[in-house]
C-alpha cells in the first residue's frame, strides 16, 4: 500500500530499521502521559518489546502498521500514525474495523498535523475497502480525543483494554 503525500506531510511504512526514531519520540514525558503515565521507553523496550508488537499485526499490502509522518517542507520525522485490527492483542480481534492511533512529537502538537496526517491514511484504507474505523484513547486525553472528532467518529462506549502489556480503561471512538 501506498500513501499518497498530503498538503505538509508525507508518509513512509515503518520497519525495525526505524528504532532510533521510536525510541526518540518516546524520550518526552509528555508524550507519553497518556500512554504509560509519562515513562521513557529504552532502547531495549523498542528493540524487544515495542518493535515485535508492530511486526505481530504488520501487513504491508493492507497498510497495517506504523507510518512515520514526515514534514514536507525540512524533512523532520514528526511522529507516526498506527493501523491495525482493532483489538489485535486480545481475544478478539476485528479485522474489518481498523484502529487509527497516533503518537507525535511535543513541537509538532497544535498544528494539525495529526489530524492531517490520520485522515490521509484514513482515507488511503478507505480507498482500498475499509469502511469502520476506530480509535482508543485514555478518558482524560482531550487532544487525542479531539483528533478522533475531527475524523468523523463518535463516542462509542467505555473498555477495559486488557493485553500482555496494557490494562486500562479507554473510551473507544467509532466512524
Amino acid at each position: 500500500m501506498h500513501i499518497t503525500d498530503s498538503a505538509r506531510l508525507s508518509y513512509h511504512y515503518i520497519t525495525e530499521s526505524d528504532a532510533d526514531f521510536l525510541w526518540e519520540l518516546d524520550q518526552d514525558e509528555l508524550v507519553m502521559k497518556y500512554i504509560n503515565g509519562g515513562k521513557k521507553s529504552s532502547k531495549e523496550d523498542i528493540q524487544n518489546i515495542f518493535i515485535p508488537r508492530v511486526q505481530a499485526f504488520s501487513n504491508f499490502a493492507f497498510g497495517w502498521g506504523l507510518w512515520r509522518v514526515d514534514k514536507l517542507d525540512d524533512g523532520e520525522s514528526i511522529g507516526w500514525i498506527l493501523v491495525r485490527p482493532f483489538g489485535f492483542f486480545t481475544q478478539h480481534p476485528e479485522t474489518d474495523n481498523i484502529e487509527l492511533g497516533w503518537r507525535f512529537k511535543q513541537s509538532s502538537w497544535g498544528k494539525g498535523y495529526a489530524t492531517e496526517a490520520a485522515l490521509t491514511v484514513k482515507e488511503a484504507l478507505y480507498e482500498i475497502g475499509v469502511e469502520q474505523f476506530s480509535a482508543i484513547a485514555n478518558p482524560d486525553n482531550a487532544a487525542s480525543i479531539n483528533i478522533m472528532k475531527k475524523l468523523g467518529m463518535s463516542f462509542s462506549h467505555e473498555l477495559e483494554y486488557k493485553d500482555k502489556v496494557f490494562d486500562e480503561t479507554v473510551v473507544v471512538y467509532t466512524n
